[in-house]
């Protein structure tokens, strides 16, 4: 697993609080949020470069590249806004400008570009292009919501539709909890960086927080084939639509309830790009060593001689 796919989208505790002790609020019809400029998106793909320096999050192939934390920050940077470092279900707020409400954009990355293409799989089947995020990890709060429905450890595969029905309206809950603080849900966004997986070609996508109905989903264990070629049911919870797997919850493995909407129905994405090469040149000294060398050179002079 992807050090990208441990990014948790929690709410903060005293929301979480807040949240418990209001009635859930119903979303009003939401308006399409503002599409990421290309001045943002060239902003974005600058300072992720920055990343190949050796201070980026992932590694491959002898090189460093921009991870998860790496874009959460790289976005407040190009978009203005604040990095929340924290478990709040936002990663950044953008402050309210010139009398406009603030946003939030919640950051997932993943590097599965291929996916988000149609396409025939091995089988022959046809697949529809879909993007791949991570909602959130939050095992106990998803439990803890599952249990408020009469349903435990013991009776879980026996009630996969109201199990997978609770999973998305706690998230709808916690989008509701973020407008209490001033957030404009209607101006806020998922926004995805989909990755090829080598570091050569990368492409943004962009969401509303709108998620489909769970009570029109199909809920159940799908059937899988184990090691031995033996079929037996999936221990993830799947809800699907029409053209396939839309929500996905690994209850037994890290608690992720993973999202994954039609391509076609993104708000917005952007072209492919590539990361920016860096300059090559003896007179440049990159990573860690060049910014304490910069920061505190007398003192890092000393150490070093």
């Amino acid at each position: 697993m992807e050090q990208e796919q441990q990014q948790t989208d929690l709410i903060k505790p005293k929301v979480q609080i807040e949240a418990a002790k209001t009635p859930t609020l119903k979303l009003e019809a939401f308006e399409v949020p503002i599409k990421p400029t290309a001045v943002q998106v060239e902003k974005l793909r600058l300072i992720l470069s920055t990343y190949q320096d050796g201070t980026g999050m992932l590694f491959k192939k002898g090189r460093s590249l921009p991870g998860w934390r790496d874009f959460e920050r790289a976005i407040a940077v190009a978009f203005d806004g604040q990095a929340q470092e924290s478990k709040h279900v936002f990663d950044v707020i953008v402050p309210s400008q010139h009398g406009e409400s603030s946003y939030g954009i919640s950051c997932k990355m993943r590097g599965e570009l291929s996916k988000s293409l149609d396409r025939t799989d091995k089988k022959g089947h046809f697949r529809k292009g879909r993007v791949s995020m991570e909602m959130s990890n939050a095992a106990k709060y998803f439990w803890d919501t599952i249990k408020k429905q009469g349903i435990d450890e013991t009776t879980f595969k026996d009630n996969p539709m109201k199990a997978g029905v609770a999973l998305v309206n706690l998230v709808k809950v916690w989008h509701s909890a973020a407008s209490i603080e001033g957030i404009d849900l209607s101006k806020s966004f998922y926004l995805v960086l989909e990755w090829d997986g080598k570091g050569n070609t990368y492409r943004l996508f962009q969401y509303s927080l709108e998620l489909p109905d769970p009570d029109t989903l199909k809920w159940h264990f799908p059937i899988v084939k184990s090691k031995d070629g033996k079929e037996k049911i999936a221990l993830h919870l799947s809800g699907n639509d029409e053209f396939g797997t839309i929500f996905e919850w690994y209850s037994s493995s890290g608690g992720q309830l993973k999202y994954y909407p039609l391509t076609e129905d993104a708000l917005w994405h952007s072209d492919e790009f590539q990361l920016e090469p860096l300059p090559e040149s003896d007179d440049l000294e990159y990573g860690i060593v060049s910014k304490v060398r910069t920061y505190f050179p007398l003192k890092w002079g000393n150490i070093s001689k």
